[in-house]
């Protein structure tokens, strides 16, 4: 395989998806530290690599904004074609991304066998579906199989905050009165088969502070300022609300100053063991390709809370079962998870 002098990732799907795709630039560097390395991915998460020293530039395609419909597509193909790249990584599979690759003239195409795939030089079997690895391996997977040497890869994700996130983090906590022992919960997600009740986050809120004297603090986009609101009513007003107010960068930075993360199944996990926060997580659903065997955590002494209701094929958001397998989670189970990490059992 001809050294690579100029490559570009594409990862341009959900926050959790990009982060854990970062032990990949990592890699690369190390296999090619004189290379020209760059990154494509959502205008939202620039702020997941940003601040990553591994790469030479992040691009954004905004395929709702400035490089919206056929002729931004073909506007923002240009721009890639004139970085001259040799080596192009599709890590996840979109029509607009191969297509992009290919417009741009990039000589080797590396991705999946779905979504135009026949607009890629490289393509091997999509199985992610199948979920019988982690996420991160499954990337490391496709690098192994179009050549890439792959032995003693560091596979953990990283998120490097910048100066500017940890000031307005320092002023944050200072104005709202967070101390240094809080706890982050994020009640969010992205689809209501993974949303735990936002009653039980609050009754796990409550516990904590009660037998730890720890402070809670709600974090998460703005979708999830309903579900905050819920957990903050059933808390007497005692937590720190943050939903909605923090960049990606700023979340990392406050994350990675929190004792404990406590979440359902979402892309602000991964951001919490990028940070080395310990993580408590709920998933639902039964979906192999959704399990927690493929997105859970993955920082040392994580606890994952999954609970098998017998269904045998998962509906997700038209569940018929009133969403049993994450309702079948306590919040006792939840508290006892944390107590054990928070006194380091």
């Amino acid at each position: 395989m001809e050294t690579p002098k100029r490559i570009l990732i594409t990862r341009t799907d959900r926050l959790g998806d990009v982060v854990l795709s970062t032990p990949v630039i990592r890699h690369l560097r190390r296999l090619y530290p004189d290379a020209y390395i760059a990154m494509m991915v959502k205008p939202g998460n620039r702020d997941v690599v940003s601040s990553d020293g591994h790469l030479n530039e992040v691009i954004t395609y905004d395929k709702y904004g400035s490089d919206r419909g056929l002729w931004g597509m073909l506007r923002f193909s240009s721009r890639i074609r004139g970085r001259r790249f040799d080596t192009a990584i599709a890590l996840h599979p979109t029509n607009r991304a191969h297509m992009i690759l290919f417009l741009a003239g990039i000589p080797r195409r590396i991705g999946y066998d779905r979504k135009m795939p026949f607009l890629l030089s490289e393509r091997y079997p999509h199985t992610k579906q199948e979920g019988k690895m982690h996420e991160v391996d499954y990337n490391f997977d496709l690098l192994s199989r179009a050549g890439f040497d792959t032995r003693g890869a560091e596979r953990k994700p990283h998120i490097y905050t910048s100066q500017e996130d940890r000031v307005l983090v320092d002023r944050i906590m200072s104005e709202r009165g967070i101390r240094k022992d809080f706890i982050a919960v994020h009640p969010g997600s992205s689809c209501p088969s993974k949303r735990w009740p936002p009653e039980r986050f609050a009754e796990v809120a409550n516990t904590l502070t009660l037998r730890t004297g720890a402070q809670i603090v709600l974090v998460g986009g703005g979708e999830t300022e309903e579900f905050s609101a819920r957990v903050l009513s059933g808390t007497s007003g005692s937590a720190v609300d943050l939903t909605g107010m923090l960049t990606l960068g700023e979340l990392a930075e406050l994350l990675s100053r929190s004792r404990l993360f406590i979440s359902n199944d979402s892309g602000p996990v991964h951001v919490a063991v990028a940070v080395n926060t310990p993580c408590v997580v709920v998933f639902g659903r039964k979906d192999p390709g959704l399990s927690p065997l493929r997105w859970g955590p993955r920082g040392e002494g994580d606890r994952i809370h999954h609970k098998d209701t017998g269904c045998d094929v998962c509906l997700a958001h038209e569940c018929v079962r009133g969403f049993a397998c994450i309702n079948a989670v306590t919040s006792d189970e939840v508290i006892t998870s944390a107590i054990s990490i928070l006194e380091g059992k």
